[in-house]
């Protein structure tokens, strides 16, 4: 009972309302350098709900139950690290369980895929050229990601507990992001982190001016609600995760409440800033930026975790 709690809760309840929120300060401060006026504060939520009410279509000669069953596998996956995430968080000191870091790493690929699989089986010529670009934007950010999140893991004794990299970082050691070996994995971090929004400048798969929205073109009604809504969720899920590896994660008590959602933020303002300072780039751009630079910063980053730097 109590981890269905956790599920509806942490991991979907409350994950949506700060996600929402999120999405809400992104699109504002976007307004703000746009020099235009932004949404209100519940617009997120308000576009959600419209989509909900509306009538959810099929496209012809698509696979109308893994059309419909993607933004549903999506959106799962997102729940259920959500709601690891805080379980780990709110109880660290019981450590979690064996190989929670992998867990999460997995979990958090399955809505990308969602969007592949469901941009495929609709059948749309569109849909199907962003599902393309999104796969490979996953076969390009991963390896620079995961190897990135192989740093915390290291300074925290090649434990995959991430209670235990949680309590290593607030009791022993301080920060991931206090090393140099931190501080490099975890800018590679926040830019795989863009792209698994497909946020500027990696918003390639779903270009409205090239593809028409990509693989959720022929999505309508409930089904683009709950990929909108997914999008909103990792919004907050993916800096949680980075808050976790690198900034010692979240601790609510006292003052720490503050700095442990001033941490959020900052992560959330970055994601903002480069959204908005960079123009798209082409697939084959972030290939080789993500398999160059990227991937050998993230060996590098390793490599000092190692020496202990």
């Amino acid at each position: 009972m109590i981890y269905l709690f956790y599920l509806v809760v942490y991991g979907f309840l409350l994950t949506a309302a700060v996600g929402l929120f999120a999405s809400w300060v992104d699109r504002k401060v976007t307004a703000r350098v746009q020099y235009r006026v932004g949404p209100p504060l519940l617009q997120p939520l308000i576009d959600i709900v419209k989509l909900m009410g509306k009538e959810t279509t099929v496209p012809h000669g698509a696979s109308r139950t893994t059309f419909l069953l993607s933004p549903v596998v999506g959106i799962s996956s997102v729940i259920l690290v959500s709601a690891l995430l805080w379980v780990t968080s709110l109880h660290a000191a019981e450590g979690g369980f064996v190989g929670d870091w992998i867990v999460a790493i997995y979990l958090l690929t399955i809505p990308s895929l969602s969007i592949v699989i469901g941009g495929f089986a609709s059948g749309n010529p569109l849909a199907s050229l962003g599902s393309s670009r999104e796969m490979k934007l996953i076969l390009a950010y991963e390896l620079p990601f995961v190897l990135a999140a192989l740093v915390p893991v290291i300074h925290a004794g090649m434990t995959l507990r991430l209670g235990e990299i949680v309590l290593v970082q607030q009791a022993e050691a301080g920060a991931t992001a206090g090393n140099i070996s931190g501080i490099v994995a975890l800018i590679v971090a926040v830019l795989c982190v863009q792209a698994k929004l497909a946020l500027v400048p990696f918003d390639i798969p779903e270009a409205e001016t090239e593809i028409i929205h990509g693989p959720l073109v022929e999505y309508s009604g409930s089904s683009l609600a709950l990929f909108r809504l997914m999008k909103n969720m990792l919004l907050f899920t993916l800096p949680f995760f980075l808050v976790m590896l690198y900034l010692g994660g979240i601790r609510l008590e006292g003052i720490h409440i503050l700095w442990s959602l001033l941490k959020y933020l900052i992560l959330v303002a970055v994601v903002t800033v480069i959204r908005n300072t960079n123009p798209r780039v082409r697939i084959d751009q972030a290939l080789k930026f993500f398999w160059g630079p990227m991937t050998i910063l993230a060996i590098l980053a390793v490599v000092l975790a190692v020496l202990g730097l």
